[in-house]
């Protein structure tokens, strides 16, 4: 249970500072902000086990942390990109 609620803690912090470093208005709440941080984690463990990385340590340590924020801010860039785009269209 607590290894959920660690979770769902890094993945709001994860995404409330991928927030933060991409511009731009993000009409995002609590929850998908923590959701963006969440998928973010998986990306960025992603990443990581591509480039070597990845030792089994888990997810709360610094490089988890980080890859999780890089991770966020890909999909907040991305999402920026192609959403916001069809939308300002109409």
């Amino acid at each position: 249970m607590w290894n959920l609620i660690s979770f769902v803690l890094l993945g709001l912090v994860a995404g409330a500072i991928a927030r933060l470093l991409v511009p731009g208005r993000h009409k995002l709440g609590l929850l998908r902000t923590a959701v963006l941080g969440m998928i973010g984690s998986f990306i960025g463990g992603f990443i990581g086990y591509l480039i070597g990385h990845d030792k089994g340590e888990g997810g709360l340590q610094v490089s988890g942390i980080f890859g999780s924020v890089v991770g966020a801010v890909i999909i907040l860039a991305v999402y920026q990109k192609f959403v916001h785009k069809k939308r300002s269209r109409r």
